[in-house]
């Protein structure tokens, strides 16, 4: 686990306690994060910053508002889809996929008319 992305000392809560460590997958790849972490601070802490596209653009998003209102943070976890990773703390082989992009059900060339 590469602890240089962690905050270890705050100015203000002081020196962190040291947590159990525990393995999750994100898209396949097997990561280190603490107990009780969320799962957005542990894939930040990892070096990833997307955590999924945007539907029908397919432009990155990540960690947005880190309170649960914005819904930008959203993953699949353990099959169940659209959970906030800024609210949801990590599990031992805990299971999370990034949003893909959605196959639109238009093209924009049928949009114009003649």
């Amino acid at each position: 686990m590469n602890n240089s992305r962690r905050i270890l000392h705050h100015p203000v809560l002081g020196t962190l306690k040291a947590k159990k460590k525990i393995k999750f997958k994100f898209d396949n790849e097997i990561y280190l994060g603490y107990e009780d972490e969320s799962i957005a601070a542990a894939l930040l802490a990892n070096g990833i910053r997307t955590l999924r596209y945007q539907e029908e653009a397919g432009t990155p998003r990540g960690i947005y508002c880190n309170i649960g209102h914005c819904f930008e943070c959203r993953v699949t976890v353990d099959g169940a889809k659209g959970v906030r990773s800024c609210l949801t703390p990590i599990k031992e082989g805990m299971d999370v996929k990034s949003g893909k992009t959605l196959p639109t059900p238009f093209r924009k060339e049928a949009l114009v008319h003649d």
